[in-house]
C-alpha cells in the first residue's frame, strides 16, 4: 500500500462569500469552478480545479482563518502571477528562506494562507 497523490485540499470559508471565492480562485489564480455533487450543494462553498490540483472551500459557521497551515500550489508562469496579483492589488510576500525555491505567500479573501511555488525552481532542489 502507498499513497500516490493528493486529490484535493479543503479550506474553510465564511458563509455567503462564494462570489469572493470565485473571484480569487478563478479570476486571479485561473482555476475553474468544479460543480459540487448535488447532495453537497446545500452546504455552500465552492470547489476549484486546475490541472490535477483541486482546492475545495467549505463553509464553516465558526470560521477563523488558519495562519500557519496552508496548501502549497505549483504554478507555471510565476512571474506572470506576480504581475497579476499586483494588477488586482492583492498583497503577497516573496520568500527566499530556501535559496533554490522561488515561492510566495498570499492570502485568499478569507485570510487563508496559500503558498505558491514556481514550477521551474523545483528541479533545483536537493531533496
Amino acid at each position: 500500500m502507498k499513497i500516490t497523490s493528493i486529490d484535493h485540499v479543503q479550506l474553510a470559508m465564511p458563509s455567503g462569500r462564494e462570489l469572493d471565492a470565485e473571484f480569487f480562485y478563478s479570476e486571479v489564480l485561473g482555476m475553474s469552478v468544479v460543480p459540487k455533487p448535488e447532495a453537497l450543494q446545500r452546504r455552500g462553498g465552492r470547489w476549484f480545479k486546475s490541472g490535477t490540483a483541486q482546492i475545495h472551500l467549505g463553509v464553516d459557521s465558526g470560521f477563523t482563518a488558519v495562519k500557519k497551515a496552508h496548501p502549497g500550489i505549483v504554478v507555471e508562469g510565476f512571474d506572470e502571477l506576480v504581475e497579476r496579483l499586483k494588477s488586482f492589488n492583492i498583497n503577497f510576500v516573496l520568500d527566499d528562506e530556501i535559496p533554490q525555491l522561488r515561492r510566495m505567500y498570499v492570502e485568499d479573501p478569507f485570510g487563508n494562507r496559500i503558498e505558491i511555488i514556481d514550477q521551474r525552481s523545483l528541479s533545483d532542489l536537493p531533496y
